[in-house]
């Protein structure tokens, strides 16, 4: 396979984004701290008042050394809060690309995205949590003790992979929409900003130096009750332009 390695591998994407770990020495503030970061980077937001409630045993547990980071974020994974937040409202693929965005602090590579929908699919969505929090990578990268923060993999597959790692790792909720992953807008050439997802020539402004008669007949097309007939007599440029149009 072609290695693709990024010129400084495991980076962070900001200087405040340094690996937070707690343990049994660890103080109540360090914690809250922990907290706070694990929040960031799953939730990608602080929980609102009603979340708190859902969330105040584990929440209590981690903060008296009950649990440690993996349990939290086991429990987390699991809640309401985080499937209402990410899993009802996208795609199966959307939310496997947010699950490892939020757990292992990267995109899912093409080959790893089959085992896990089939694990998604067949065994359910915690089974899906589950799998990604006790994988190997996961313990050499955090273990149980440190907060999952946004990384880069010392190889990708390609310049490509490594993009789209990097575009999730900074995509805010519900930027690019919550049907297509990454990895699949960045392959159709979409334009996927604001919640939707287009073509990129949809926002062009078209030009052309058709006569005016044409182009009153592009507008006849949209009315016509024969659209098909229509569309089949119209040239190359004329349907050019009526895609444009429409998209």
């Amino acid at each position: 396979m072609n290695c693709f390695q990024p010129l400084t591998a495991d980076r962070r994407l900001s200087l405040d984004e340094q690996p937070l770990t707690v343990n049994r020495r660890s103080s109540l503030d360090e914690r809250q701290a922990a907290l706070y970061q694990i929040y960031r980077q799953v939730l990608q937001r602080q929980p609102y008042s009603s979340e708190r409630e859902l969330l105040a045993k584990a929440e209590k547990d981690f903060l008296t050394d009950k649990i440690g980071v993996k349990r939290f974020l086991s429990e987390l994974g699991h809640s309401d809060v985080y499937l209402n937040a990410f899993y009802y409202n996208s795609s199966n693929m959307k939310f496997l690309e947010l699950c490892f965005k939020h757990f292992l602090g990267r995109a899912p590579l093409a080959q790893e995205i089959k085992c896990y929908c089939d694990i998604m699919i067949y065994e359910g969505v915690t089974a899906l949590i589950t799998a990604i929090l006790d994988s190997e990578e996961y313990r050499k990268a955090f273990g149980c003790f440190t907060v999952p923060y946004p990384r880069e993999l010392p190889c990708y597959e390609s310049p490509k992979a490594y993009t789209e790692s990097h575009l999730l790792n900074q995509e805010h909720i519900g930027q690019r929409g919550r049907s297509i992953p990454t990895i699949y807008w960045h392959q159709l050439g979409l334009t996927c900003e604001s919640g939707v997802c287009r073509y990129p020539e949809a926002d062009e402004v078209v030009e052309s130096n058709l006569p005016t008669g044409d182009l009153a007949k592009l507008l006849e097309v949209l009315q016509s009750p024969q659209p098909e007939k229509a569309l089949a007599a119209l040239s190359t440029e004329h349907k050019a332009l009526l895609r444009r149009a429409i998209d």
